[in-house]
């Protein structure tokens, strides 16, 4: 499995139709923005939100991934948002809403074949269907809905996120199973920090990319949430070099802090380092 050329540690949720916030979201430090034509969006909306986004996306958005979000293939503007979307060269992804099943991303795929796809992953049936989705071949990232799971199942909200944990799990043993980018679901209460750092370590430990956010303010708590911390570099760092010098001095693993380093850790600390690297990159 490879790590994800970009990053995805903040994905940014965009309403199509608001002029001012696609502008402002071009100096934000978001890594991904999802510019939402689906739920951000009403009704008699759609199709105006459709020409403002097709204008903006020609607009400075710098290194963040651009992801569009249609509407479902059942509504009416699904195949709409498809035909607007699929060639534009100013598109990274499209995000197809409610995938239940391979089948789904089939039926985008007749009408857009070369754009990459991103599914939504928001009902018990894609749940249940987790690595058939992950395993699609146009499928290139996953975006848990917590909140459509939710109200699927009938699960209460919870701090822990107990009730959603199985889906979580599913979703992300699929991703990494695959080599998909995963990004872990909204928190809605976007003005407790505390508890959007909490859930933001609940995603990154688990092995979420990242985190969909839904205000400017979630975004810098995202990004240093799943950034490597300065005590992480500097294990990932002592364990490459006391696994290189246990292996000059003819041995296989090496010990550091009284635990054992093998190959495995070096490789874990190699993707840290990475990770690091691409960060300030990014800010460079």
């Amino acid at each position: 499995m490879t790590q994800p050329a970009r990053l995805y540690r903040s994905v940014l949720y965009i309403p199509a139709s608001k002029e001012r916030a696609l502008e402002k979201a071009m100096s934000l430090p978001a890594d991904a923005i999802i510019f939402d034509l689906e739920d951000a969006v009403a009704p008699d909306e759609k199709a105006q939100a459709r020409l403002i986004l097709d204008a903006a996306l020609y607009d400075d958005f710098g290194h963040r991934a651009r992801i569009v979000r249609v509407n479902a293939l059942d509504t009416a503007w699904g195949r709409d948002d498809i035909a607007a979307f699929a060639n534009h060269d100013r598109v990274d992804a499209l995000l197809i809403p409610k995938v239940n099943s391979p089948a789904d991303l089939e039926a985008v795929v007749a009408l857009a074949p070369a754009k990459p796809l991103w599914a939504m992953m928001e009902t018990a049936q894609a749940m249940l269907n987790a690595a058939a989705i992950a395993g699609h071949p146009a499928l290139q990232g996953m975006v848990m809905g917590t909140n459509d799971l939710a109200k699927e199942i009938g699960s209460r909200f919870r701090a822990d996120r107990l009730p959603m944990q199985a889906g979580l799990g599913l979703c992300l043993l699929a991703a990494k199973a695959y080599g998909k980018i995963i990004i872990d679901g909204v928190f809605n209460a976007f003005k407790d920090e505390q508890g959007l750092l909490a859930e933001c370590e609940q995603g990154r430990d688990m092995g979420f990319d990242g985190k969909t956010v839904i205000h400017p303010a979630q975004v810098q708590i995202a990004n240093a949430a799943f950034a490597p911390s300065e005590a992480e570099l500097d294990l990932a760092r002592r364990q490459i070099e006391a696994f290189e010098a246990a292996v000059g001095a003819g041995q296989g693993v090496a010990v550091l802090d009284g635990k054992i380093v093998e190959n495995l850790h070096v490789v874990m600390a190699q993707r840290t380092l990475a990770k690091a690297e691409a960060i300030a990159a990014m800010a460079d």
